[in-house]
């Protein structure tokens, strides 16, 4: 008979105690029950990206670490928006402020840490916010909505944040900091002021010693007077002046607390069945803020709680990074000056940059950069280590590809790492772990690095190395595409400027390349193709689509063959045609003399050999017939391959024909990453190949199950199954916001297969079949752009300038080759 398992309570839902029930699980599965009390009513997400959010770079989705369903695999019990109010060490139970009770063997409490409200007068009227959470970035969201202006109270790294979100937003932002300089703790007084240049040429104001008087209104702000007496007018205030660790449900509960609540290396309280992590802990007389010693934390309690108390925790210098978009700043250790102390400075100014080593017995103790952070993780090394730099001080600023006088390939650098060099400063990763897991588990993409490593996954400064540390492990077989900058004109990846789009609200290609700084005027035959796709399905009701941006398929509506004739392929709902329609295509096939007719595999007809000249006349002709475009050149949907069903077939469960035609129907016209086929399979026997498809339906006794992320091109891949459901209607509700939710998130050009690998199938199956207010938004999407995505090209094009050469070149973008065009 198995031993019972321990109740374990946790006292806060953040990132540390989530890191710490990482570890835990993966130490000791079956070890105890745990029940989680968060005052948040929400699952745990990554609070360093609150910045982020509040610019409008990432979704709260984005963010979230833990969603319900790891909670369930995990058979966590969470109480979401539950605030304990007692702690009673004799019964060993808490006492949540609606009354929930629950018994505990072992308690972690990880209560994080409360904003320092400034007690001037009006520091309690409407319209005064603070910074901590998800609830303060909503509430400034909907202040930004009615364009409120802004000031900010604090020059620190959360009071920067929340400007320069609040500024992204489209809102008049000045921030007042007390001191000379901002970020004075992290940063020394020449980074501050480079600092406050890059703000001030964004648009936000800066006051620096400000010393803040008074929040002037009548219950509701309308300005802030400082004490020299100036006046700002404002709605809103934001106050960032710092944090103080939550510490009074442990004092109250007669624990040893101080500034944090006091706890040993072991991160065990004054009761030896009660551990303190995260902001609110103070371990060896300091509380701590930033990520990585909190992570820290996380692991030595949870290696304690498992029984394997090898693992104490130690202070270590922790590296500080600013996260705004555009801004590159990283210092470490300790740089004040002192009479035992030397610097070695270089400043860049027409490059903005700056670089600071404090240098004490020959070794590096702090690190200031600002412009040019490449080498803050070997810097920061120096510093951990303890490292006697006499050998290379004369290069040392120059970074590690400059030692010995003469740059060196950043390969070389990189490789040449121990193994024990931090690389990801958040998640605490070193060298040889990283290598070590795409080695053992044969990872050769980032996304799957971060997850089986975390690095990375924080902040993302460390990406570039970690990028170059699978590039030195893995050599020929890395393949970095999808990290890699879209094309030539820009350094930004793909991600980045589908972010990008949305947060600064680019609705033009012109005014794109202006805000992202495209490094040509008009762009290249690689990145104007995708930054139009990227407004057409961002911006389907306000984008006016540019063809001078397509493909010359897309541009030709027809596909162009090696001898430069194109082949035109009508549309045939689900594979059916009738006589009419037969008859149609054989008239225009003897009128224009076509020489070549196929049927596809996609179950249509294609007529081959057109020359340029008559397609309009073509087009027209097969319009009258009532065919329209089958789209078989476009970044859209394709077909959807169909058998018989139930109207024929003596197998047939249900009307796979029916319902391929109404899938077809409701969904052409949709532009996408890539080339998009469906098929609908009347039963298991899967006559129309529905398991190879894009997107396919599998029609059994119990009604449908829905396929996704097949291939049978370049690739061969069988589908991954998203789900069963019940009827048709569910059928389309599911396969449509399967389709937005790949046209939002794919790269393009990424087939949809690589999408969903890359991304994760489970993503795929959490966000479509198990969050039901997730899907019904993505299909909401889908169905409002199908208002302006489903016109005819052909007859559009006919009817519109019958006359005209709508072939000519296009001065902007040169034609791709055939090879080019066909991939």
């Amino acid at each position: 008979m198995s031993e019972p398992r321990e109740k374990l309570v946790v006292i806060g839902n953040g990132m540390a105690p989530g890191r710490m029930l990482e570890h835990l699980f993966e130490a000791a599965p079956d070890q105890y029950d745990v029940t989680i009390f968060n005052a948040e009513p929400r699952v745990n997400y990554d609070r360093i990206m609150l910045s982020p959010v509040l610019s409008g770079e990432k979704s709260f989705e984005d963010i979230i670490i833990h969603g319900d369903g790891w909670y369930i695999e995990h058979g966590v019990t969470l109480y979401k928006g539950h605030k304990i109010t007692q702690i009673d060490r004799r019964s060993k139970t808490v006492t949540s402020h609606v009354g929930e009770v629950a018994e505990y063997d072992k308690l972690v409490i990880a209560t994080g840490s409360s904003p320092f409200i400034i007690p001037v007068p009006g520091h309690d009227f409407q319209g005064v916010l603070t910074y901590r959470d998800l609830d303060d970035v909503d509430a400034m969201l909907l202040a930004a909505q009615s364009g409120a202006r802004t000031v900010v109270i604090g020059g620190g790294l959360l009071g920067l944040e929340a400007a320069a979100g609040l500024k992204a937003r489209g809102m008049d932002v000045t921030v007042l900091h007390l001191m000379p300089t901002l970020m004075e703790r992290q940063l020394d007084s020449s980074a501050g002021f480079l600092l406050q240049q890059e703000l001030e040429s964004r648009g936000i104001a800066v006051i620096t010693e400000a010393n803040t008087k008074q929040i002037l209104g009548d219950g509701k702000v309308e300005g802030v007077e400082l004490e020299d007496g100036t006046i700002i007018s404002c709605e809103l205030v934001v106050m960032a002046a710092g944090i103080r660790p939550s510490a009074r449900l442990a004092k109250e509960a007669g624990l040893e607390v101080g500034r944090g609540i006091i706890v040993d290396d072991l991160m065990r309280t004054s009761d030896p069945d009660i551990y303190s992590l995260g902001e609110c802990a103070e371990v060896g007389g300091m509380c701590y803020g930033l990520v990585a010693p909190l992570y820290e934390m996380a692991r030595v309690a949870a290696g304690h709680l498992a029984g394997e108390p090898t693992r104490t925790f130690k202070h270590s210098e922790t590296p500080t990074k600013l996260k705004v978009t555009g801004i590159n700043l990283y210092s470490v250790g300790d740089f004040a000056e002192g009479e035992t102390r030397e610097e070695i400075v270089l400043r860049d100014a027409m490059g903005g940059i700056y670089k600071r080593l404090v240098i004490e017995n020959n070794k590096v103790i702090g690190v200031v950069l600002y412009g040019d952070v490449a080498d803050g993780g070997w810097f920061a090394q120096f510093v951990k280590d303890k490292t006697d730099i006499s050998e290379m001080r004369d290069t040392l600023i120059f970074g590690q590809n400059y030692q010995g006088g003469e740059p060196l390939d950043p390969m070389v650098a990189v490789a040449a790492l121990p193994d024990d060099a931090e690389v990801c400063g958040c998640n605490g990763v070193c060298k040889s772990q990283i290598t070590g897991k795409i080695t053992d588990l044969g990872l050769t993409n980032l996304d799957d690095v971060r997850a089986h490593t975390k690095a990375s996954a924080s902040c993302g400064s460390c990406t570039g190395l970690v990028e170059q540390l699978m590039a030195v492990t893995l050599g020929d077989a890395y393949n970095p595409a999808a990290v890699q900058p879209m094309c030539g004109c820009t350094d930004l990846g793909h991600d980045d400027v589908r972010r990008l789009i949305k947060a600064k609200e680019l609705k033009s290609i012109p005014a794109l390349m202006q805000a992202l700084e495209w490094k040509t005027s008009c762009g290249c035959a690689k990145c104007r193709p995708a930054l139009n796709y990227y407004m057409v399905c961002d911006w389907p009701d306000e984008y006016a689509d540019d063809y001078q941006s397509r493909f010359i398929n897309e541009r030709a509506h027809a596909n162009i063959q090696k001898d430069g004739t194109y082949s035109v392929v009508p549309r045939m709902w689900g594979g059916m045609t009738s006589s009419k329609e037969l008859r149609a295509i054989a008239d225009v096939v003897d009128k224009f003399d076509i020489p070549a007719v196929k049927c596809t595999g996609g179950q249509r007809i294609d007529m081959l050999g057109i020359k340029k000249e008559d397609l309009p006349a073509v087009w027209e002709d097969l319009g009258k017939a009532g065919f329209v475009s089958g789209q078989a050149y476009a970044k859209g949907l394709r077909t959807v391959k169909t058998c018989v069903g139930t109207d024929w077939c003596r197998f047939g469960t249900q009307d796979s024909t029916g319902l391929g035609i109404k899938l077809e129907k409701f969904m052409w016209g949709s532009w996408t990453p890539a080339k998009l086929k469906l098929a609908v399979s009347g039963c298991p026997r899967n006559c129309a190949e529905a398991t190879c498809k894009d997107i396919g339906v599998v029609c059994v006794d119990s009604g449908y199950e829905i396929h996704f992320a097949g291939a049978a091109g370049l690739d061969i891949k069988g589908t991954e199954i998203l789900g069963n459901v019940s009827t048709e209607d569910e059928v389309l509700e599911h396969v449509v916001a399967l389709a937005q939710m790949y046209r939002e998130q794919g790269r393009y050009l990424e087939r949809i297969y690589k999408w969903a690998k890359r991304i994760g199938y489970d993503e795929v199956r959490r966000q479509i079949m198990d969050d039901a207010d997730k899907r019904k938004a993505y299909y909401e999407r889908f169905v409002f752009s199908q208002k302006f995505a489903q016109v005819d090209p052909w007859a559009e094009r006919v009817e519109a300038e019958p006359q005209a050469d709508i072939f000519a070149e296009y001065r902007p973008l040169a034609d791709l080759t055939l090879q080019e065009a066909a991939e």
